[in-house]
């Protein structure tokens, strides 16, 4: 099956969602990112057995972070599906891409543009 999602979502595979640390999603927005979304297990069906809760709160720590530093929490997500369901993989894909467009960019991106200028 081929799906159809944003080009601009770049995938980075991890075994598990619990193995995503809070650093790793500020990281991305240090680095440029306008957006990051977790998709995950259902959860209490995890593979290894908590990480998708794991990685919920850390995802709504992560929210927590950006909203206070001013480049807003609902710039981050998390997702659960089961492996098969990949159509609605690329359905979140898309709203997470509308989401982004509507929020536009990254302010941290647009504050080391202006310091480049």
């Amino acid at each position: 099956m081929r799906l159809n999602y944003p080009t601009n979502i770049k995938i980075i595979r991890v075994p598990c969602t619990g193995k995503v640390d809070i650093l790793h999603i500020l990281r991305a927005f240090e680095k440029g990112a306008d957006g990051v979304y977790a998709v995950g297990c259902m959860e209490g069906e995890c593979h290894y057995n908590s990480g998708n809760l794991r990685a919920r709160k850390r995802i709504e720590q992560a929210k927590k972070i950006l909203d206070t530093i001013g480049v807003g929490g609902e710039r981050v997500q998390m997702r659960n599906l089961s492996s098969a369901e990949g159509p609605r993989f690329a359905q979140y894909a898309s709203e997470m891409d509308e989401l982004i467009r509507k929020l536009g960019p990254n302010p941290i991106k647009l504050a080391s543009k202006k310091k480049a200028a």
